[in-house]
């Protein structure tokens, strides 16, 4: 059986690839023949300067060296072309098709990628372990798969179902294929995806290292309700992301027009229109709080690093908040009109440790100045302002905004320090590389 090469895929691809990739080209066709397939199939295996050969010659190989019958090779390709391209059609068998396919793409090795930052080693994923796990999703969506054809008018009969045939491919032949070819038959027949399954199938996604639109996009994912207080995001949300945002953006947008980026950038694990809810909330909590305007502005200008300097532009700290929260309203509308803006209780009962872990940073940042060239703004103020949302807004918030304040000021953090902000950040509930992304990069261990 062809070798697969187990590596960061994400760094070739930004969707799908190999014969799964094909197979979407051929369902989005109209009435393609052998010759618009052969025209296809260039694109994909000539996909990152011909990088992409390498993963569709191996799915090709897998498949024919799966000693599979050709009816269940056959149902699964149909489901996945959504019925569009059938070899039968053209007087040959789907194995006799992709033994032409093989031949135009050989098994190769791959061009190694230019690698700037190199990651971490990551832990082979076992193809055993992958065949069980890709088995049992393909249990789990068999049943509304069933009803999707019928519904979706799937008129041919084969010897073998199509969820017996994903099962075949993913267990006898190849779990990545078998993987790949199930999210295309999902996306092609729009079969509902629970939550927690696709969860599972992001989860499957990383440990492969695939880039993450190869799962989300065309997947008819069933989400939660938008609930600002479920936390699953991996990283930072709310004025404390939107900050950072404003002090990295290569360009300079507008006030609305950050602050509207900012409101769409779901993390993919959430609901639509989640940002927006999060942005909101934080924005409402300052706004329903008694932090003057000056203060606002000061604590703005300090944990964005001035990157959107709203004394300059002649906008008052509150108007500024009013307009964020006007914003991530519009931004509701539009993706979840159903959903009411909510300002949920504030999570007051780690005021304390907050507070504590503020006055033990404070000889470390009570010295420094926050834009120093320009305007410079003392870190007393800054940390004095932090306090006031702690103790009079929330507490959350507060910790997330002394973390940026961190990154603004590029502390230096010991490694029990550092360790000691990521379990107060657990205690918060924050996603896996909330902590680590903000500050990661300020302890000498990272």
């Amino acid at each position: 059986m062809a070798a697969r090469q187990r590596e960061q895929l994400f760094a070739f691809y930004e969707d799908d690839f190999g014969l799964s990739a094909l197979a979407g080209k051929l369902a989005s066709a109209t009435a393609p023949d052998l010759g618009r397939a052969r025209e296809f199939a260039a694109e994909v295996a000539g996909d990152c300067e011909g990088e992409g050969a390498v993963e569709l010659g191996v799915d090709i190989r897998c498949l024919l060296d799966s000693g599979l019958p050709d009816e269940t090779l056959r149902a699964a390709w149909l489901a996945a072309t959504h019925e569009r391209f059938d070899p039968a059609d053209f007087g040959t068998d789907l194995h006799g098709w992709l033994t032409r396919l093989a031949d135009l793409y050989p098994a190769r090795p791959r061009k190694k990628p230019q690698v700037y930052w190199p990651s971490p080693p990551h832990p082979e994923f076992a193809e055993e372990k992958l065949r069980a796990a890709v088995v049992a999703e393909i249990r789990v969506s068999a049943a509304e798969l069933r009803r999707a054809l019928v519904h979706g008018g799937a008129g041919w009969t084969l010897p073998a179902t199509v969820p017996e045939a994903l099962e075949a491919i993913a267990g006898e032949a190849d779990g990545e294929t078998g993987f790949r070819l199930l999210l295309r038959v999902l996306k092609a027949w729009s079969v509902p995806v629970p939550k927690d399954q696709y969860d599972r199938l992001m989860e499957l996604s990383s440990e492969l290292r695939w880039p993450g639109p190869l799962i989300y996009d065309g997947l008819d994912i069933r989400w939660l309700p938008i609930d600002p207080a479920r936390r699953d995001r991996t990283g930072d949300f709310g004025i404390s992301v939107l900050a950072e945002r404003f002090s990295t953006f290569w360009e300079e947008p507008t006030a609305r027009e950050g602050v509207a980026h900012a409101a769409t950038f779901d993390d993919s694990a959430e609901t639509p229109g989640t940002a927006a809810a999060l942005l909101f909330e934080d924005a409402s909590r300052l706004l329903n709080s008694p932090l003057s305007a000056d203060t606002v502005t000061t604590l703005w200008l300090a944990v964005s690093d001035r990157g959107l300097d709203i004394d300059r532009l002649g906008i008052d700290g509150r108007d500024w908040l009013r307009l964020i929260a006007d914003v991530c309203e519009e931004r509701l509308r539009e993706v979840a009109p159903a959903y009411t803006p909510v300002v949920g209780p504030a999570r007051t009962a780690l005021a304390q440790q907050v507070l504590e872990t503020i006055d033990e940073a404070t000889p470390a940042l009570a010295t420094r100045t926050i834009s120093a060239h320009w305007r410079g703004i003392p870190g007393t103020a800054a940390l004095a302002a932090l306090k006031e949302v702690v103790t009079h807004t929330d507490p959350d918030l507060g910790y997330r905004l002394f973390l940026r304040l961190l990154a603004v000021l590029s502390v230096p953090l010991t490694p029990p320090r550092y360790a000691a902000y990521r379990t107060l950040g657990d205690q918060f509930g924050y996603g896996t590389s909330h902590v680590p992304d903000t500050i990661g990069h300020l302890t000498p261990e990272n």
